[in-house]
Order: structure tokens, then C-alpha cells, then sequence
């Protein structure tokens, strides 16, 4: 099952953008495509810039806090790896496992590196699910959507989830340890609101650049209509089942649009040029994969010197 997921997700994905070419028309990706202009790509790049260094930012505070030496000129450097290879690899989050393991191998310590990236992660997502029920409950999103059956499914869930692990002694030990963690370098007074303020500024850029991506795709809506979308557009895109980000987004936007009457395929364009803007705002983390590779050259040079000085000594 693991082996067919990769290619589930994969067909999923295809099937829903296939679905949407069929009822909309291919026209609506092709706009999509062709609105993206220059304005748009500064914005993109300036944009991901301001989020990419909060995201950092906020890396740094939970890893310090665990004690793993991180700057912030490492953090957003490796940051803008970690979102271009999430971007182009399967998955999705590949980038983030390579951040995380990376970092914890050059700090000594990988399980509390992967952890800090863990932390840092899900406290975004914290923040943007908390914003997304905020919005579910005030009624300004046209679109019915199951709302509290669906919180309390969900609970329910993790509920049961939570009393089968906690059967296992291992599952158990690793729970002690990532909660103990969780107190020293998120959960407490001093973390938890720089995490939550940095979230919530990361969040904005986020929203900012779908805004962006409306205008560009001729949406004339107002923010506070926008908005509202946009958020639960953020949240749909936490479904791992997409093509390079494209699938679940473009779906819902269709629907969302059309239900808010501003056109399905105005939504559906939306989502193709918010998706190509989000690719461009992570293309310098090419220069960081170029970096990467010279220091990595750097260091298999310096280590295959000093096995050539001690190769005499020892013969000696």
C-alpha cells in the first residue's frame, strides 16, 4: 500500500484537474498561464521573500530554544531549499524532511532537529486552521461546507488514534520525548507568542499573494469578499493529493467562485496563477541548491586532503 499511495495521490490529483479541464475548459488554465506578467513576479519574489525569512525567523526561535545553533542567514537560505524542493518533488514536504535532517546532522542532534522543523511547521498550520474555523463559523463564505460535524469527526478520530498509540511503549516513549521537547521549544511564555506572531505575519504574506493572483487573473472583488476564500484555499491545499500544488486548490476555488458568483472559472484561474506565482516565489532557493553543492565539494576536498597527509605518516 505504501508503494501505490505515491501513485494514488499522483491519479487523484490528475483526475481533478482532468475533471475541471472537462467542465471548464482548458481555457481557464491557458488565462492562468498568460495573465502572469511582470508586476506579478516582483510581487512574487518580494512577497516570498518577507515569508520565507518570517518562516525562518520562526524556525530560529524554536531551534535555538532546543538548544541547535541556527543563524538566520542559514535559516532562510536552507528555507528556500526546503520550499523548492517541496514545489518540484513528490509529496510535497520532501524539502522539509531534507531541511530537517540536514540541519539535525550538522547541530549532532537529528531527532531534535526533525523536531524542530515538526514544531515549526505545525505551528503554522495551527495558526492557519484556527483563522479557517474562525471563518467556517462566521458564515462569509458562500460555499456550504461541513463545518462542526466535521470538528467533531475529526476530534473523534484523533481521539481513537491517540488511545490505540498509546498501547505501544514506543509510541509512548516517543510521545514523552516530542512533548518534552514541544514545552522546552514551543509551548511555553516566552516561544509560544513570537511563534504565533510570526505565524500570523507569515500567514498574511500567504494571503497577500493569492490576493495578488485574483487581481491578476481580472477577479474585481472586494478583500473582504476575497479573503475569506482565500483562507479556506490555504487550508484545502494541506491535502496531499496534488501536483505540484496544482488539484484540491483549483477545485475548491472553481466552486467557491461560482457559488460567491464571481465565476468558476475565475476561480479556477486564480488557483493556476497562484500556483505559478508560488513557484517563482521559491525560485532562489536554485541558488541555494548551487551553494549547497560547492561547500559539499569544499568539504570532500578538504577531507580528501588530509587522508593524502596521513597516507605517508602512516606507511612511515
Amino acid at each position: 500500500m505504501k508503494r501505490l499511495w505515491p501513485w494514488l495521490r499522483l491519479l487523484g490529483a490528475i483526475g481533478i484537474l482532468v475533471a475541471l479541464g472537462w467542465r471548464l475548459g482548458a481555457d481557464a488554465f491557458v488565462d492562468g498561464l498568460r495573465a502572469v506578467n511582470v508586476w506579478s513576479v516582483v510581487a512574487a519574489l518580494g512577497i516570498g521573500l518577507l515569508t520565507t525569512v518570517l518562516s525562518a525567523w520562526r524556525w530560529c526561535v524554536i531551534a535555538r530554544r532546543l538548544g541547535l545553533p541556527l543563524t538566520l542567514g542559514t535559516a532562510v537560505s536552507d528555507y528556500y531549499r526546503g520550499l523548492l524542493l517541496n514545489a518540484v518533488l513528490p509529496a510535497g514536504v520532501l524539502g522539509d524532511v531534507h531541511r530537517a535532517v540536514s540541519h539535525g546532522r550538522q547541530a549532532g542532534d537529528v531527532g531534535r532537529g526533525v523536531r524542530a522543523v515538526v514544531f515549526e511547521r505545525a505551528a503554522g498550520q495551527v495558526v492557519l486552521i484556527g483563522l479557517g474555523v474562525a471563518v467556517l463559523f462566521s458564515q462569509s463564505v458562500p460555499v456550504e461546507l461541513p463545518g462542526r460535524g466535521v470538528l467533531v469527526t475529526g476530534l473523534v478520530v484523533l481521539a481513537i488514534a491517540g488511545v490505540v498509540a498509546g498501547r505501544s511503549t514506543k509510541v509512548r516513549r516517543m510521545l514523552g520525548t516530542t512533548w518534552a521537547d514541544a514545552r522546552t521549544g514551543l509551548v511555553n511564555r516566552e516561544v509560544l507568542p513570537k511563534v504565533v506572531l510570526l505565524s500570523a505575519a507569515t500567514l498574511a504574506g500567504h494571503v497577500a499573494l493569492f490576493v495578488v493572483a485574483a487581481r491578476v487573473a481580472g477577479s474585481e472583488a472586494s478583500i473582504g469578499r476575497l479573503v475569506p476564500l482565500i483562507v479556506l484555499a490555504l487550508l484545502v491545499m494541506a491535502v496531499p493529493v496534488n501536483v505540484g500544488g496544482f488539484g484540491p486548490r483549483e477545485a475548491f476555488l472553481a466552486v467557491a467562485f461560482g457559488a460567491a458568483g464571481l465565476g468558476a472559472a475565475q476561480g479556477l484561474t486564480t488557483g493556476v496563477v497562484y500556483g505559478v506565482l508560488a513557484m517563482i516565489s521559491s525560485l532562489p532557493g536554485v541558488l541555494t541548491l548551487f551553494r549547497r553543492t560547492s561547500e559539499h565539494r569544499e568539504v570532500l576536498t578538504e577531507r580528501l586532503d588530509q587522508r593524502r597527509e596521513q597516507v605517508p605518516a602512516l606507511v612511515g
